[in-house]
């Protein structure tokens, strides 16, 4: 399998949160050997992608998960327990629920990205830069007014970095407050531009250094840009939020 390797974040301690990155390829063997690591839910999600080549990197997203969720907690990759809380959020279950592990995955194309922090709410989000037909009017739809104005006034050849720039950070904010879609996605700002420091610029009515989240960036090979969002103070161990079992 192409092998996985940890991204520094600046920002951040490892013992804050910690990036593992890389991409889907793996050897039909390789394939195998994850496809067994994964629950009998997963498996079916598995068989329902209309796609082989979805179904693949599903596979590989989640059994690498699991492997890695498995060096993390000292357990077997195939006993853990993945559930998810009202939104979707994944967290931890059964007899880990309350180790305090918190993790967050995304991947986009070839290549998955895994987020893990003690104690710590976290989000990530990653993607592939390029050019959409509808890029414009999605900026117009989904970005604050502010935001949509910063975008406006990037150069024609920077509109594609500075979409995906705030569509990644935008995503790991709501992924790690885990609401989904529910939250607003112009109730709050972040920046966009090109070689501008990643920073929440506003929450609500409360200026996004005041907040409870510190955003950070960063790339993996040559077009892909990606996001991570984590809470500024550990949460309390016992404060999981409702969870039911999900694939």
């Amino acid at each position: 399998m192409t092998a996985w390797r940890l991204v520094a974040c600046p920002l951040f301690t490892k013992e804050e949160v910690e990036i593992i990155v890389g991409e889907l390829d793996c050897t039909p063997e390789a394939l195998r050997n994850l496809a067994a690591l994964l629950s009998d839910a997963e498996r079916a999600r598995a068989a329902r992608f209309k796609f082989e080549k979805h179904r693949r990197r599903y596979i590989v997203t989640r059994g690498r998960l699991r492997l890695l969720l498995a060096e993390r907690l000292d357990a077997a990759p195939e006993s853990i327990e993945i559930a998810c809380r009202s939104h979707g959020k994944p967290i931890l279950g059964g007899r880990f629920v309350e180790c305090g592990l918190h993790f967050n995955v995304s991947h986009s194309e070839n290549v998955a990205v895994y987020a893990f922090a003690d104690r710590r709410e976290v989000g990530i989000d990653i993607e592939a830069v390029r050019e959409l037909w509808d890029m414009d009017s999605i900026a117009a739809g989904v970005f604050s007014p502010r935001e949509h104005e910063a975008y406006l006034n990037l150069e024609a050849s920077e509109r594609a970095l500075g979409f995906f720039n705030c569509w990644t950070r935008k995503e790991a904010f709501v992924k790690a407050l885990g609401d989904g879609l529910r939250y607003p996605l112009d109730s709050f700002e972040v920046s966009l531009s090109p070689g501008q420091q990643a920073k929440l610029l506003r929450v609500g009515d409360m200026p996004g250094d005041s907040c409870a989240w510190t955003l950070d960036d960063f790339t993996f090979g040559d077009n892909y840009v990606g996001a991570v969002v984590t809470q500024k103070q550990p949460v309390s161990r016992s404060d999981r939020g409702a969870a039911r079992l999900a694939a």
